[in-house]
Order: structure tokens, then C-alpha cells, then sequence
């Protein structure tokens, strides 16, 4: 277990990502779940970015902890969000849509803060670093805030897009298994219900077997890519 200062500020700096991305995500079910007939989680008041009512103790604090300080492959999760499928109107396209929504929004959190990347880069305020340990370094300032929130701004850039890509995984309870479904003909749903009870056995293989890591790593470079397209950077 590591819990130096660095390793603790690093930790508090991911949370803070964590929690307001999954709290726009949930939000984002909720909101579109309600568009389409189902007024259960807007009921329990779960379209809202207060982390408060998205917290899981243990797939949001708990695990995330235990895996960061020990090193070992990083999984959690916000309180899943309430839904009734029996009250959407048409319910194959209100699925796919509430299904997709909480990754669409981690993918335009993403781009605003690849937006906000290159702004500062093209504008001289930040450089760009490969050998530091986030990357992105400011220019001519050693101050601990300005140096804490880019490092804020880096994790939440990366967070966004390695949530939205895990989170594609066809795999329940992850979306990506939601939208599946959605496009699956009917014939299919047999076979999604059986792919249900065995969901979070093929989850857990998937992450410490570190498929998951490598195929968000796989996605990570090419998103780092287009924050600096026409800049001449070279990311190794």
C-alpha cells in the first residue's frame, strides 16, 4: 500500500474527476429515462450532479481506494440508476438511448476538456511533457494550484474517455450490453437474459485479466492524439 502525500493528492485528484463524471452520467439515464415515459429516478431525485445521491460506498469509494493504494487494476461504479422499462414508449428505442446516454456524455465531457487542452497549449500557457508523470506541465509557474489543476484537468480528460470506452464493453451491467440489446433483434433477448446472470463473472474476468486496460489504453493515445492534431507533438 502506498500512501504518500504524492500517492494521497493523486488519489483526492481522481476522485474529485470520478465523482462529477458519474454523477453527469447517472444523471444523463435518469434525464433520458424520464424523456421517454419513466419518471422513477427523476422521483427519487437522481438528475442531479450532487455526488451525494450517486454514491455507492463501495463501488464508489471503497473499491476505487483499495485498488489505487495497492496498485492492483481500478474498478467501481455510482449507484445504478432506477428505471422502469414497462412505462417507456417504445421501449427498443428509449433503451438504446437511456442505455447510451451516460457514455455519450462521458465522450462530450472528453472533448471540452481536449478543447480546454488545446487552448491552453496553443495559447503558451501549458506545454506539453512526455516524460512527466501527467503529460501537460505549466509554463513558467511552479505554484502547487496551477500544477494541481492541470493535473485535475489531465485525469478528468482521460477518466471521460476510458469511462466512455469501458463502459461500451457489451458486457452487463456495463451500457454497452444495453445497447446491444437494443440493436439485437428480438429473437436475441433470450440469449441477452442468459448473458444477465453471468454479467458480473465475465466483468471481473475481463478487468483482472487486463483486457480492459488494454483496450482503453488502446484509446487513450489516439484521444491524445486529436487534443494536439497540427501541433507537431509526438506522444513517444
Amino acid at each position: 500500500m502506498d500512501f504518500s502525500p504524492k500517492a494521497v493528492g493523486e488519489f483526492v485528484l481522481g476522485m474529485i474527476a470520478f465523482l462529477f463524471s458519474a454523477s453527469v452520467h447517472e444523471s444523463a439515464h435518469a434525464w433520458t429515462s424520464s424523456y421517454f415515459g419513466d419518471d422513477l429516478a427523476r422521483a427519487q431525485g437522481r438528475i442531479s450532479l450532487n455526488p451525494l445521491v450517486h454514491i455507492d460506498p463501495i463501488g464508489t469509494l471503497l473499491l476505487p481506494a483499495i485498488g489505487f493504494f495497492s496498485h492492483a487494476p481500478v474498478i467501481g461504479w455510482a449507484k445504478p440508476t432506477p428505471v422502469n422499462p414497462l412505462r417507456w414508449r417504445d421501449k427498443r428505442v428509449a433503451n438504446f438511448w437511456v442505455s447510451a446516454a451516460g457514455v455519450i456524455c462521458n465522450f462530450i465531457m472528453a472533448i471540452l476538456a481536449g478543447i480546454l487542452i488545446r487552448f491552453l497549449y496553443s495559447f503558451g500557457f501549458i506545454d506539453f511533457d512526455p516524460t512527466g508523470a501527467s503529460l501537460l506541465a505549466p509554463v513558467a509557474s511552479s505554484s502547487v494550484i496551477a500544477i494541481g489543476a492541470l493535473k485535475l484537468l489531465t485525469t478528468f480528460f482521460q477518466l471521460n474517455v476510458a469511462l466512455g470506452v469501458f463502459n461500451l464493453f457489451p458486457i452487463p451491467p456495463l451500457d454497452g450490453s444495453g445497447v446491444l440489446s437494443s440493436l439485437l433483434p428480438p429473437s436475441f433477448e433470450s440469449a441477452m437474459d442468459a448473458l444477465n446472470q453471468f454479467g458480473w463473472l465475465l466483468l471481473i474476468l475481463a478487468v483482472f485479466t487486463g483486457l480492459v486496460g488494454k483496450v482503453i489504453g488502446f484509446f487513450i493515445v489516439p484521444a491524445w492524439l486529436l487534443v494536439f492534431l497540427g501541433a507537431g507533438v509526438q506522444l513517444t
